[in-house]
């Protein structure tokens, strides 16, 4: 068998569908900085490709290629390395290329055929893409300045693109005809302030007009920076507290993101007396309803202080949404990141739609509130909106 002949067999099996995996190493000059290559197949929103991983001593480079144009990089492989392990679905093999292009082939065959797990190899489709550099990621330490996502940073990337899936289906809520003004309280480091203006700002190029609010005055100047360094120009930072911001009387579009307790309501009574348009809110710390809690009925539960603890959070996120619903939104409680990354991983997204509640949604919410013995902080900062409510002496 000829080097030729190898690059017909690897190409055939890529091709027929059979190719699983391949290890290339040994360079064959000391001087290769690419010191092993990985290769393995790729679904790319319905196309075959081969995914080239290229290590280096310390850094990894990925190139996607489609199947069509495989050829080139193979061939280079063939001439620049001598060992290749290849994983099909039906046999494996072991190729050695000696300094005279003499090669010899090890094949085992398999007696159990294995599948190529186009599932687990397929690339997640998201907005924003590893390997393309972003600016504003590249500064806040999430990307090289070549694109490539840090070791550290993959989790960050994943929640930031989710988060922007997130802002891409609250799209058709947002006004068309006049700038939207967008406030994101408590927004600390500000990764998803800046992937929020990036992608609504650059990517879909619409007039907005963002302030990131938080307390801590370092944090800010920092984020102001960054903001001044990209130019972006309608992206601002300030330093206030939640509850004391009057710095708008209409707002298109709030965003809460890990305030702690009852900051988080502070927040979405903010959003609501504003008449946004738009709410999206992660909380955090839910103490309040812990203290609160007093229902026999639930005591099997609430016994163990763990399984208290988690109640009481679900429980006051539901009330939350349920307050949003009877105060005109249609509000939803949807996972943020996976729940092995973190249990704070609840999103509530409202959209205002100025529906009048039933009677029934009325009795529900007010019979919930009741076995819990809750006094529920957003319900008295909506109060004024909400006077359908049966009264509830110990809410003032």
């Amino acid at each position: 068998m000829s080097v030729d002949d190898v690059l017909e067999l690897l190409q055939r099996r890529m091709t027929d569908g059979s190719f699983i995996r391949a290890t290339i190493s040994r360079p064959r000059l000391k001087s290769n900085e690419v010191k092993r290559i990985k290769l393995k197949p790729l679904d790319l929103k319905g196309s075959y490709h081969v995914q080239f991983e290229y290590q280096h001593e310390r850094i990894l480079k990925h190139e996607n290629i489609a199947l069509e144009d495989v050829a080139q990089p193979l061939q280079q492989a063939l001439e620049n390395y001598k060992q290749f392990h290849i994983d099909l679905t039906n046999e494996t093999m072991q190729i050695q290329i000696s300094k005279k292009m003499k090669v010899s082939i090890k094949r085992i065959f398999l007696d159990t055929e294995k599948t190529v797990d186009y599932a687990h190899n397929r690339v997640k489709n998201y907005a924003l893409h590893e390997g393309t550099p972003y600016p504003f990621l590249v500064r806040l330490g999430v990307q090289t300045p070549e694109g490539k996502v840090k070791n550290q940073k993959h989790d960050k990337f994943r929640q930031i693109n989710r988060f922007v899936e997130l802002i891409n289906d609250t799209l058709s809520h947002l006004p068309k005809d006049r700038p939207i003004r967008i406030l994101d309280f408590g927004s600390g480091k500000s990764y998803l302030t800046f992937a929020l203006y990036h992608y609504l700002r650059i990517e879909k190029g619409l007039d907005i007009r963002v302030t990131g609010l938080d307390l801590k005055k370092e944090v800010i100047e920092e984020c102001q920076e960054i903001a001044r360094d990209l130019q972006y120009d309608q992206l601002e930072f300030l330093v206030g507290d939640i509850n004391e911001y009057d710095g708008d009387t209409a707002v298109d579009m709030v965003v809460t993101l890990h305030a702690c307790d009852v900051a988080t309501d502070m927040a979405l009574a903010k959003a609501v007396n504003w008449g946004a348009s738009v709410i999206l809110s992660v909380p955090c710390c839910q103490h309040e309803l812990f203290s609160q809690l007093q229902s026999p009925a639930l005591d099997v539960m609430l016994q163990h202080g763990l399984v208290k603890e988690r109640f009481a959070a679900l429980a006051t996120d539901s009330i939350r949404a349920e307050l949003l619903t009877l105060a005109g939104y249609e509000a939803q409680l949807v996972e943020f990141i996976d729940m092995e990354h973190t249990p704070k991983n609840i999103l509530i997204r409202a959209y205002r739609n100025d529906k009048q509640p039933n009677a029934e949604q009325i009795a529900r919410y007010t019979a919930f509130r009741t076995m819990l013995q809750a006094k529920p902080f957003l319900e008295k900062e909506l109060k004024p909106l909400l006077g359908f409510l049966p009264a509830d002496d110990s809410i003032v």
